[in-house]
């Protein structure tokens, strides 16, 4: 890597990753440095890769699905792993994939309108994959309280 992150780079990050809409001539008033240095910095930044986009935060619950559970996968051969994720990322309503160590292989984020929804993807997406020898709904979120991108300061 050809660009190390400096502490401008982390100011530019902290700023961004609160308010991905900030502007640039903000965080550039906020870093005393020009538009165009903000501009370049955060064109590099997402080239490498450090920066993976910006997104909208849609509430799941206003939207009618109101059941959040947390699922660990249990995979049959591990030589399926690969298409075992493929076949996850095409069910909508998993909005995270893990890959963990301990009994599951995997630990997925699903959301569904109601119990009867979450039943029907675990018994009518998940199990039906091939290389799934087992599903558990360990838990069930009542609601989130905080979700936040992960702070970057220097030290």
């Amino acid at each position: 890597m050809g660009h190390q992150i400096d502490s401008l780079d982390k100011k530019i990050l902290q700023l961004i990753s609160k308010n991905a809409r900030i502007p640039f001539l903000e965080v550039a008033r906020e870093c005393n440095v020009s538009g165009a240095a903000i501009h370049q910095r955060v064109q590099k930044l997402t080239k490498l890769g450090v920066i993976k986009g910006s997104e909208f935060v849609v509430d799941t619950y206003k939207i009618g699905y109101q059941t959040c559970a947390y699922i660990g996968i249990i995979i049959k051969d591990m030589t399926c792993f690969k298409e075992v994720v493929e076949a996850i990322k095409q069910i909508p309503e998993v909005v995270e994939c893990h890959y963990t160590t301990g009994k599951y292989a995997l630990l997925i984020k699903v959301y569904a309108r109601d119990n009867r929804h979450l039943l029907h993807i675990i018994l009518e997406k998940l199990s039906v994959i091939k290389g799934i020898a087992n599903t558990e709904t360990f838990q069930l979120s009542l609601d989130e309280i905080f979700k936040r991108q992960l702070s970057v300061y220097d030290e």
